[in-house]
């Protein structure tokens, strides 16, 4: 979706709003006296200097090139959030990611969220719908892009991400509530086609059905023990540097029928794309179950003495046989020898186990009342279309100058590259580095 005047749109609304508005640091405008009705404005903007050893045989605009120093733009957005009649909710989100210095210039706003939802039994029970946020699975299917306790999200949380979703965003309809201490949230939605729908550009490995219309199905259910977390928005917190105690347990789930499509070669006959009447079809659909566990916890009054931050989460995903998926962010390189291919991608996502944790924590130490949080994440994958284990640990270091509003984060992570043995399998061969320096500002 592409906006070309919804940006002076949005400001001219705001102007003339500007009379009613809010001076508590927030841009928020009121319609009417008791502010329950009103809309507010966020930004965000993610700039990264990054170090990247590139996977064997890289080209980077045609040059062979073993490591890149470069800047890049990974997230810049701006969200509006306003309940406009009593009980509705509306959200839109926009922006760009991932600029790098060789893709695309000027790049087109997109739409990330567009959607309205109205509280049937208020706290318990809403539905809304349009190009939405609330995914099933996991917490980290709906983390914050503003609040990651590490620099980013490991992706394999996003598991159709840029497949059959809009950047982690499907189009359809929710429900959301709270019953006592179980928050839920449930989804049903059309996801997108996968773009080119030429039959003939698919072999035999097991890979996204160009051609289902299925709808798809998710949810996630989550237990909150101690502090209650909020659901007016979907977006679910990383880290709370201190300022709450939680400890809650979770359960998701996402399906959809018919997802991934794999043709085998008939018996005695050469396989040919173009021709049927060389090959079997089957369907397989898209599965991904999983359970997590979220512990926020404070030493001394709100953190003063320091805060513990600890994420585990566990999936199980079945996208067909032996499928695996190679994913690069902002990648600038092409080519590549390695089963990892060009740049800086690796396996990521594939039918198999896998889990993910991530362990961080705020120092007692506030210098000019800042503070600091040094973490480690790790990501272990057993894929079926990977004979050896993927392991890929990242260490982190938090900078919060005004907690999640004003952060530096610098990060180093180690990422496994395959390759095929003598004996045909898919084995790690060595390890490639990476480091990135992230500037985030929120307002």
């Amino acid at each position: 979706m592409k906006l070309n005047t919804l940006g002076l749109t949005l400001v001219m609304a705001a102007v003339c709003a500007a009379p009613n508005a809010q001076a508590a640091g927030k841009m928020q405008f009121n319609f009417t006296e008791d502010g329950k009705s009103f809309v507010r404005f966020h930004t965000w903007h993610q700039i990264w200097v990054r170090y990247t050893q590139m996977n064997p045989g890289t080209t980077v605009d045609g040059r062979a090139i073993n490591s890149q120093v470069d800047p890049a733009i990974r997230r810049s957005r701006f969200l509006a959030f306003g309940r406009l009649a009593d009980r509705m909710t509306m959200v839109m989100h926009f922006g760009i990611n991932n600029q790098t210095f060789n893709n695309a210039r000027k790049p087109q706003l997109y739409v990330h969220d567009v959607w309205l939802d109205y509280d049937v039994v208020p706290k318990y029970l809403g539905v809304g719908a349009g190009l939405h946020y609330w995914n099933g699975i996991s917490r980290a299917s709906n983390w914050s892009t503003i609040k990651f306790m590490s620099l980013d999200a490991p992706i394999s949380n996003w598991p159709t991400i840029e497949k059959t979703d809009q950047f982690a965003r499907q189009m359809g309809g929710f429900a959301k509530g709270k019953v006592d201490k179980l928050d839920y949230r449930f989804a049903l939605n059309r996801p997108f086609q996968t773009g080119d729908r030429d039959l003939t550009q698919f072999g035999e490995k097991t890979d996204y059905n160009p051609t289902n219309g299925s709808p798809a199905f998710a949810g996630y259910l989550m237990y909150q023990f101690w502090d209650q977390e909020g659901n007016v928005l979907p977006f679910m917190t990383g880290t709370y540097l201190g300022s709450k105690s939680i400890l809650n347990v979770g359960a998701g789930f996402y399906w959809h029928p018919n997802q991934m499509r794999q043709r085998t070669a008939k018996a005695n006959m050469t396989f040919n794309a173009s021709d049927a009447g060389t090959f079997d079809e089957q369907l397989h659909d898209g599965l991904v179950l999983s359970a997590d566990l979220f512990l926020d916890m404070p030493f001394g009054d709100k953190g003063k003495d320091g805060a513990l931050t600890a994420y585990l989460a566990y999936y199980y995903l079945d996208f067909g046989p032996d499928y695996v998926r190679n994913v690069g962010i902002m990648n600038i390189g092409q080519g590549g020898t390695s089963l990892n291919g060009g740049g800086n991608s690796y396996t990521i996502m594939g039918t198999g186990h896998q889990v993910y944790t991530q362990v961080g924590y705020v120092l007692p130490m506030q210098p000019m009342g800042t503070k600091i949080q040094p973490y480690v994440t790790a990501q272990l994958s057993a894929f079926d279309g990977r004979d050896a284990l993927s392991i890929v640990p990242e260490l982190g270091l938090n900078w919060y100058i005004k907690g999640h509003n004003a952060k530096f984060t610098l990060m180093y992570r180690a990422r496994p590259i395959y390759e095929l043995n003598d004996s045909g399998e898919s084995t790690v061969d060595t390890y490639k580095s990476e480091a990135q320096l992230q500037a985030h500002l929120f307002f």
